[in-house]
């Protein structure tokens, strides 16, 4: 079917917009270092006699070839396991968390839902590699990296950056955190499916990731960020592997899109049950396994940290799924297929932030408590306040995040990860302080899940409205019902 005429104009001005950005930040992108001028000889290449001295020199000294020609430094086994990582996470969104909500719409949406993971995989690495990577990464204050210090991944090579990961090539840490950026919006897809216009979508992700994601990754990972307890930050939060960076903030991004693009039409009335579980069934499987990636691909290396963070994944996600079962048992008689599977990924969730710091026996129970939290989220809560979180990604996400992000100060413990025990020293202190498990830590991290609250509610909020005002954030009523894979796509799923 086509589009309507003000869905046209919508995404004209959607896609001008995008362009006019794409244009401007080319324009401005800075001449890379070393770079020759038309005209120009070409640059000498070094002759063996200076290669074989730059080796001798190595060889002899600790500091770091500054001309980059040498890797004596990268282990293959580390770059191996986090080129591996790396494919693991992009699988956790297509076509992971793409079948997981895909079964979870009715059948006139399953398109356009699978669009929301599949597209952001291209958008958002798009913008990674413009200037996404260098605000997150790139050296700059407590909020927010450099915007031209990596602008289209210059000075991202082969040599690795010791400030993050000093045995992998730093391209290789770059493509591991862009699979981050890349899953967090498609996550908060799960609230506002069945009923945004894909224009809406497009624009809105690409304001979100610039507002909040962008600042959260350098606040958290980044060199100098606020939170970063191993590289200067003032305030010292745990979060291993992306608690507060990518489950907080899509989570109540999550809420905040319910309920300011409203219910789906029909709702709560009329029953919109999942249209496939076994599609469901699968991507949640799916997820499980590209989570070893996510969790234990943070350790930056294939050593004993990664096998620890491995095992505490593996041991959330069977306890939440179990709990999360066994709650439904009790209160209905009867355990469902979905709430497993959504216990599962409640279960890997909430160990995301620990993964590097507990034991499996710790992950364990912070699987069974979220798998009962979780579970009364998604159901009693929703009912409670009436919003339409179409596939509970704030139930799950953001509930799952601030649990796991806060139990995070209670069970970090330095026999697993002894360096959050000396790593981190206040401004002026003589010793190190030690950052496992108690009440200081706790605080910690409860003012880092609060900040992420409001510039993820807040922030979501206003870029919303900016949306609506210059695009429309929802299809019209006839296109709705009709459903978005026909409205919006022109395709249908099912055409037997």
């Amino acid at each position: 079917m086509a589009f309507g005429r003000g869905d046209r104009r919508g995404a004209a001005r959607a896609a001008a917009w995008f362009g006019w950005l794409v244009f401007g930040l080319l324009a401005a992108a800075p001449r890379p270092a070393g770079a020759q001028e038309k005209g120009a000889p070409a640059a000498k290449e070094p002759t063996l006699e200076e290669r074989v001295a730059d080796l001798e020199a190595i060889a002899n000294s600790s500091a770091p070839d500054p001309g980059h020609r040498n890797r004596v430094s990268t282990s293959t086994g580390d770059n191996a396991w986090l080129l591996v990582s790396s494919a693991l996470v992009l699988m956790m969104t297509g076509p992971g968390l793409a079948l997981f909500y895909g079964g979870l719409v009715r059948p006139k949406n399953v398109l356009s839902t699978f669009m929301h993971s599949m597209f952001l995989m291209c958008l958002v690495s798009i913008l990674w590699l413009v200037f996404g990577y260098s605000l997150a990464f790139g050296d700059g204050g407590p909020f927010l990296g450099s915007f031209t210090q990596h602008f289209l991944l210059r000075d991202v090579g082969a040599a690795p950056n010791p400030a993050y990961a000093a045995t992998v090539p730093h391209q290789t840490f770059m493509l591991f955190q862009m699979m981050f950026a890349i899953i967090t919006p498609a996550l908060i897809s799960g609230a506002y499916a069945e009923r945004m216009k894909f224009s809406a979508m497009v624009l809105f992700t690409v304001l979100w990731m610039c507002v909040v994601y962008f600042p959260l990754a350098h606040m958290v990972w980044g060199n100098g960020g606020l939170f970063n307890w191993a590289l200067g930050g003032r305030i010292p939060a745990l979060d291993f592997a992306g608690g507060t960076v990518v489950h907080v903030s899509s989570g109540v991004s999550a809420l905040v899109c319910a309920v300011v693009v409203g219910k789906r039409i029909g709702y709560p009335q009329q029953p919109m049950v999942p249209h496939n579980v076994v599609m469901s069934m699968t991507g949640a499987g799916l997820l499980w396994v590209g989570w070893f990636g996510f969790n234990a691909g943070s350790a930056l290396a294939a050593g004993g940290l990664a096998t620890s963070a491995f095992a505490a994944t593996h041991f959330a996600a069977a306890a939440a799924g179990f709990s999360w079962a066994a709650t439904e048992w009790l209160a209905k008689g009867k355990p469902s297929a979905l709430g497993c599977v959504s216990g599962m990924v409640a279960g890997l969730v909430v160990v995301t932030p620990a993964a590097g710091f507990v034991t499996p026996a710790s992950a364990m129970v912070l699987g069974l408590i979220a798998g009962v939290v979780c579970c009364q989220s998604a159901s009693k809560l929703k009912a409670k306040f009436g919003f339409d979180d179409s596939l509970d990604a704030f139930g799950v996400h953001g509930v799952g995040g601030t649990l796991g992000a806060l139990l995070t100060g209670l069970f970090a413990s330095k026999e697993v990860n002894p360096l959050i025990a000396g790593t981190w020293k206040p401004a002026g202190a003589a010793a190190a302080v030690d950052l496992s498990g108690g009440a200081r830590q706790l605080l910690n991290q409860a003012i880092a899940v609060g900040i992420t609250w409001a510039m993820a509610g807040v922030g979501c909020f206003i870029l919303l409205k900016v949306v609506d005002a210059l695009v429309g954030l929802r299809p019209t009523p006839d296109g709705e019902t009709q459903g978005l894979d026909l409205t919006l796509h022109g395709e249908s799923a099912y055409n037997s």
